[in-house]
């Protein structure tokens, strides 16, 4: 009994801590999304760097190497790069930044560490992290540099979050078939079909209020986009913590653990949903 109601206790505390944390931050980000301009690229931009490093501690971490060489430091430096890039619409200017990322640190790879049997592992761990979190997030820049752009990023978040609670519910009352165990134990294929439906539903009403202009059948084929893509993005990153063995990317945000966490459904989408808004509707 006594053990049970300790568990109860930290479900109850680990819960309330979500609900400050959402209360405290959502207004803030919107106030920010609203604001655009330099206040929410310097937001994106000092995620972008949090998120590195995250990501970083996973994937060096387990092997016990320090977050700070040449290598890391070059990343450090490379993500606000980027981001500030994408606010001036310097889409060429990030491929290049990308590209003399990867020559600095390929350079110090083989001047410093050339006796170190994994350096080129170590290389392809921070370009893919240079990949995966700062290219990614150019794309929320550059969607909100665009007409109607803080619609579109309010959009955003609207499907991924009506991804991520259909799954859940879905999967808790219905869920019997796993989806990828070995990576997600807790996700079902009865939870994804719940996303999928509820991202559709969210999804259409939201477009009929506030985005009138696009065709229903775009956002249609759009929320089953962001209802399969972004949970790919979760397994994406549930699947490097399980290689580093940890069980959160931080502990920054309390009851949510990292930022990484939070914005990996997100990055996945990202690009996605830049492609529908520049290039479909």
């Amino acid at each position: 009994m006594r053990i049970l109601m300790q568990v109860n206790n930290n479900c109850y505390i680990m819960h309330l801590k979500r609900w400050i944390t959402g209360l405290i931050a959502v207004p803030l980000l919107a106030g920010v999304i609203y604001l655009g301009g330099m206040a929410f690229t310097t937001l994106i931009g000092i995620v972008s760097v949090i998120a590195l490093w995250e990501y970083y501690r996973i994937v060096f971490n387990p092997e016990q190497k320090s977050l700070f060489t040449p290598i890391t430091i070059t990343g450090f430096i490379t993500a606000p790069l980027m981001i500030y890039s994408a606010h001036g619409n310097h889409v060429h200017a990030i491929l290049g930044i990308i590209i003399i990322n990867l020559i600095i640190t390929a350079f110090a790879a083989i001047v410093l560490f050339k006796n170190d049997p994994s350096i080129l592992q170590d290389v392809f761990k921070q370009a893919l992290g240079i990949i995966y979190v700062p290219l990614l997030l150019t794309c929320i820049i550059l969607i909100r540099n665009s007409p109607e752009g803080s619609t579109w990023i309010f959009f955003l978040f609207f499907l991924v979050f009506s991804a991520d609670i259909g799954a859940f519910y879905a999967g808790s009352f219905f869920g019997r078939h796993k989806l990828c165990p070995s990576v997600s134990p807790g996700k079902t294929i009865e939870g994804g079909i719940g996303g999928i439906i509820l991202t559709i539903i969210v999804g259409m009403g939201f477009q009929s209020f506030f985005l009138p202009d696009i065709s229903t059948w775009i956002t249609f084929c759009l929320c089953i986009c962001v209802g399969i893509i972004g949970p790919t993005g979760d397994l994406f990153e549930s699947t490097l913590k399980r290689v580093g063995n940890i069980k959160d990317s931080g502990s920054i945000l309390p009851g949510h653990g990292g930022i990484l966490d939070r914005i990996d459904a997100i990055l996945f989408v990202l690009p996605v949903l830049y492609f529908f808004k520049e290039h479909i509707v």
